[in-house]
């Protein structure tokens, strides 16, 4: 609608000047035209076709605009917005005294002329220096906050905002980490993780229903806990899927991106982006178990192979005891005797402890 709309005020614009442009050419070659009218509807016709093209050519123009500032994170536009206006503000300053001269005839041009540099000049120098130096206007904005003084100054490093992906929100751990003060900084929930979300929530099978709900359930209540902390950027990205704009929100924004989906995170890796793996980071909180260390474990079901017994330690990590498999429902001292890490998780092997007396039998178990 908006570029037919662009397209139709071009042409009717650039007919209208070829229909007028007729009034402006010179008298000796007015009078050498039998047909006036004529003139005027031909050149019409090349100015509405010149108008047409050039409506279209604006009209790409507007669209890759619209595609960068869509796509721009909301404090450098904001920033580069500043730069342009106080650039041409400074430019019409020093411009005032310039057109108030009183100059001859034959060089009145440099007036219009020195208007069009001096604008184009400013207005770029001060769009640049916003751009690389946006963040000393923290001192303006907020003079007394030493923080913002060595953030400015870049003695200190401020903290990056951290990007939430849907398998995070999903597995709702992120909650005990931002209570914990583990993770610093804003909290950016992307638009299409809340789409998918809410296609999640609206879905016809039940797990997904669920995880969609409680995903949902969790952003409103980090909302009411942390509040503005917690940011919904609206910026719509174009790419494939959610991993492809996540991506690009997070190389716009120079946040980390936190996940606990092991492919988007070696691929934000090889792109060079910050990525967090949620999965990495609970596998580096647990605490060792080496070959050797002896447990109290209790044996809650049968492993894969024969023999085999599984418990689980406190941290949920599950160790398989060789020979334990028909001493279900006991609790039995164990020797570890090494670990298998993998990308999902952890596995520990142990076996009983020789010389220790059997246990007793839990109610009911066979024998």
């Amino acid at each position: 609608m908006v570029d037919s709309l662009i397209l139709i005020l071009f042409l009717i614009s650039g007919a209208a000047a070829g229909w007028l442009g007729v009034d402006l050419l010179p008298e000796a070659l007015l009078v050498q035209v039998n047909n006036p009218e004529g003139l005027r509807t031909v050149l019409a016709g090349f100015g509405a076709f010149f108008g047409l093209l050039a409506g279209f050519f604006f009209g790409q123009l507007r669209k890759r605009l619209m595609a960068q500032v869509r796509s721009m994170p909301t404090d450098l536009l904001v920033s580069r917005a500043v730069g342009l206006i106080l650039g041409l503000l400074v430019a019409n300053l020093l411009l005032a005294p310039i057109l108030l001269l009183p100059l001859p005839w034959e060089v009145i041009f440099i007036k219009p002329l020195a208007a069009v540099l001096s604008n184009v000049f400013f207005g770029v120098s001060g769009y640049n220096l916003a751009e690389v130096h946006g963040r000393t206007l923290l001192r303006l904005f907020s003079p007394g906050n030493a923080e913002a003084l060595l953030v400015a100054e870049g003695v200190l490093r401020p903290a990056s905002a951290k990007i939430l992906d849907t398998s995070v929100i999903i597995d709702g751990r992120i909650r005990g980490l931002l209570d914990s003060g583990l993770l610093e900084g804003q909290v950016i929930v992307a638009q299409c993780v809340i789409d998918e979300l809410q296609a999640l929530a609206d879905s016809g099978n039940a797990d997904k229903r669920a995880r969609g709900r409680r995903g949902l359930k969790l952003l409103s209540q980090l909302r009411e806990t942390y509040g503005r902390r917690l940011v919904v950027n609206s910026t719509r990205y174009e790419g494939k899927g959610v991993d492809d704009k996540l991506q690009a929100l997070t190389a716009d924004t120079g946040g980390t991106l936190l996940t606990a989906d092991y492919n988007l995170a070696k691929v934000a890796e090889v792109k060079e982006l910050k990525v967090l793996n949620l999965s990495e980071l609970v596998i580096a909180l647990r605490p060792e178990v080496q070959p050797g260390d002896e447990l109290q474990l209790k044996i809650v079901r049968e492993g894969k192979e024969a023999q085999q017994g599984v418990g689980y330690l406190d941290d949920g990590t599950m160790v398989v005891v060789e020979g334990a498999s028909d001493r279900l429902g006991e609790r039995l001292p164990v020797v570890v005797t090494g670990a298998l890490q993998n990308p999902t998780g952890r596995i520990v092997f142990a076996q009983l402890e020789q010389g220790r007396p059997r246990a007793e039998r839990a109610p009911g178990k066979p024998r």
